[in-house]
């Protein structure tokens, strides 16, 4: 899930003392030799509608159903006039799940915490890349370090959960693909402009001992390599299928969106990572329950109290069998694809 990368990103990466994120999660694809040629799939651009809404109802009450996907075409421009009529027409909209992580120190505190968060996603030991990577994992990577950071020799000391981050962004940005949520963003501007009433579904989770944590992280055997390496597959072989997946939200093609996994190798791993021991140090070992459990408590709420809502929600959650319409149509809510429901 995105969330546990993003508790990394807060430890490991930047000093950010309250960062919201929201929930995703993944499979594979499958690995090829380094030395393969590249073919790049080509992203959509211009405006594209996205997909139709799913419908969950419950006598004559509705929840329209908005399911948002990354990463997406760079360049896409998306608006879809269906979405903007039902949400005006909507009392409320809920947002996607989020954790909130707040780290409890002072200004001090702060500023103390700095180089140990730096040195946190360095080796132990400034160890380099070369000397803790398997042979054939670091000539795989010689290769795509070349293309993506050329003589960058900062990197070759980073863990390699770091390593991986750093060069899925590049290899997004290269596929000409971005992680940012933009949709989300666009529909909650949209909600604003309507007057319609936000519902943000969040869980709260403060880290009173920041220090502690940091320590925690940089004791614990995170699966670093284990990540760099499907990272690098990803990044090696999968580019194209991700571009094929965002395509296909964009032009709103539902057949071909069911078809393809909705994570990726790259976010899976990262959760893999991050739920390790130092997740239940933190208290947040089973932070997605909790935050699945807010957000179908909210949807129910926000149904029984409203004739029409809107909702966001990841692709994953929407068309999951295990996902979160599929617990709403387990508690008796009728749930229709777009393409199930009467014009």
């Amino acid at each position: 899930m995105r969330i546990f990368a993003g508790l990394l990103i807060v430890f490991l990466v930047t000093p950010a003392w309250t960062q919201t994120v929201p929930g995703v999660s993944g499979a594979a694809p499958t690995s090829s030799s380094a030395n393969a040629p590249l073919l790049q799939a080509i992203t959509v651009t211009g405006v594209q509608p996205g997909p139709g809404l799913w419908k969950v109802s419950k006598g004559d009450h509705v929840m329209w159903v908005l399911g948002i996907l990354t990463p997406l075409p760079r360049n896409m421009q998306w608006h879809s006039a269906e979405v903007e009529q039902t949400l005006a027409q909507s009392q409320a909209v809920l947002e996607q799940p989020a954790a909130k992580l707040s780290v409890d120190v002072g200004f001090f505190g702060k500023l103390a915490l700095l180089p140990s968060a730096y040195s946190a996603r360095k080796n132990p030991g400034g160890a380099s890349l070369e000397q803790i990577l398997p042979a054939d994992m670091y000539a795989r990577w010689e290769v795509l370090k070349q293309q993506y950071f050329g003589n960058d020799r900062g990197v070759e000391y980073w863990r390699p959960i770091m390593v991986a981050l750093k060069l899925y962004r590049r290899a997004l940005d290269k596929a000409g693909l971005t992680s940012n949520n933009y949709v989300s963003s666009a529909v909650l501007k949209m909600a604003d402009q309507h007057g319609v009433k936000r519902i943000p579904v969040e869980y709260k989770v403060v880290i009173e001992h920041p220090r502690d944590a940091l320590n925690a992280i940089k004791q614990t055997h995170l699966h670093d390599i284990s990540c760099f390496n499907q990272t690098l597959t990803l990044v090696q072989d999968g580019m194209g299928g991700l571009t094929e997946r965002a395509n296909a939200w964009s032009t709103g093609d539902i057949q071909a969106l069911q078809g393809f996994a909705l994570g990726d190798r790259h976010e899976s791993c990262v959760m893999a990572v991050i739920n390790a021991d130092f997740a239940q140090q933190l208290g947040v070992q089973d932070l997605p329950q909790r935050m699945e459990l807010a957000w179908l408590n909210a949807a129910q709420e926000a149904m029984a109290h409203n004739t029409q809502t809107f909702a966001l929600l990841s692709m994953e959650d929407v068309l999951s069998p295990n996902g979160y319409l599929a617990y709403l149509k387990a508690k008796g809510y009728t749930v229709q694809a777009p393409d199930e429901q009467t014009p």
